[in-house]
């Protein structure tokens, strides 16, 4: 199968990772069809994407587990069938563990639940296509490396349990061939982080054992990896900058 033939589905599309994540896959001749909760958003990645013969929008929020037979349907219309899952949408905020409200965790871990309905629905749709596919998370290296002075708790629980399914996934799903891989960001500058100041982009590069903050290319660029490496299975691949090596004490100079 030729890759202008296979088709990509990314959640969280409209920027950011999401986005860097479907450039790269419809700049190397895939079929991709965006998917975000604002249809506006969307539209505006796919004119900055361009290719419209290889693009395609499906809007709804994946926390409505409606989303997910619309997208898998949608897309199969479109396209004929689903061969590559990028489970990447998500939000993020840093605060406290006590000030978190239960509001604020059922709504990280509705991005959790939703991923998981809609990893079913195109678990499904692979299985009855019967050639196998891939599936590739967006995780946190937070989940395995906290950060001292960046408290994170509510969406790393949704993220580590996103972490956690990859693997149980990865074997489970090994027989139909399909492939289940995470990738483990660390600090990348994408909109989700919010307008950062000089003072605290360098301090951001200062935490890095590579110098610098990560780019919404650099987890595309894994990303794309794990789609096209066929004997990788239940990995979950840290791109932090070297901060998973490192430990936590290069942490302690964030401010």
């Amino acid at each position: 199968m030729s890759t202008s033939q296979k088709t990509v589905v990314v959640t969280g599309a409209g920027s950011g990772i999401g986005l860097a994540v479907a450039e790269i896959f419809v700049r190397k001749g895939f079929n991709v069809v965006l998917n975000g909760r604002t249809k506006e958003k969307l539209v505006r990645a796919s004119e900055q994407i361009g290719h419209p013969d290889q693009v395609a929008i499906v809007s709804g929020d994946i926390t409505n587990p409606k989303s997910s037979d619309q997208i898998v349907e949608l897309t199969v219309a479109r396209f004929g069938k689903i061969d590559i899952l990028i489970n990447n949408a998500g939000i993020f905020n840093s605060k406290a563990f006590t000030k978190y409200t239960i509001d604020e965790l059922d709504t990280y871990l509705g991005y959790l639940r939703g991923t998981f309905v809609l990893t079913q629905a195109v678990v499904r749709q692979m299985q009855k296509q019967g050639h196998g596919g891939t599936i590739i998370n967006i995780g946190t290296v937070l989940a395995s490396n906290s950060i001292f002075n960046f408290p994170s708790s509510a969406p790393v629980a949704s993220k580590g349990g996103l972490m956690a399914l990859t693997k149980n996934l990865s074997v489970e799903l090994a027989l139909d061939d399909i492939r289940i891989n995470a990738v483990a960001p660390g600090v990348v500058n994408t909109p989700i982080l919010g307008e950062l100041s000089k003072e605290q982009l360098s301090a951001l590069n200062n935490m890095q054992p590579l110098g610098r903050y990560g780019k919404p290319q650099d987890i595309a660029d894994a990303v794309f990896y794990l789609a096209n490496a066929t004997w990788v299975t239940g990995v979950i691949l840290p791109v932090d900058g070297g901060v998973d090596a490192s430990g936590d004490g290069i942490y302690h100079g964030l401010k």
